[in-house]
């Protein structure tokens, strides 16, 4: 397992998804004051660039820059607010999933031995 690898890959989809985050923030604030340019972004975020945070990015600077601008230091408030939660937000949600999911199998498996076991023996002669 290579961690280090890892961890760049999550970073790398983090950023994206808070470039995400941004761009509906952004859309959100223009859709009050400058509808034609939030009806725009939105159109120019739905067609599937935006996966890539980075990509989309330099495509939207080429096309509106201060729009550009904008996302980024949207994305970076974003990221200074929730920074420090992630860790713990993470091994506790991971935990709680876990847990729950092993609860949930628990309960089908046991559930499944109590229907083999109350099923009446066809095998063995009535009476």
């Amino acid at each position: 397992m290579d961690s280090k690898q890892i961890a760049k890959n999550t970073v790398k989809t983090l950023i994206s998804y808070l470039t995400y985050q941004a761009v509906r923030v952004v859309v959100s604030q223009l859709s009050e004051t400058d509808p034609p340019v939030a009806i725009w972004l939105n159109s120019f975020s739905s067609t599937g660039k935006i996966q890539d945070g980075e990509a989309y990015l330099k495509e939207l600077i080429v096309e509106r820059q201060a729009l550009a601008f904008r996302i980024m230091t949207v994305r970076e408030h974003l990221a200074a607010e929730i920074v420090d939660f992630l860790p713990e937000m993470a091994r506790t949600g991971i935990e709680q999933a876990n847990m729950e999911h092993r609860r949930q199998y628990l309960e089908r498996v046991t559930q499944l031995n109590l229907e083999t076991q109350s099923e009446p023996d066809l095998d063995s002669p009535a009476g």
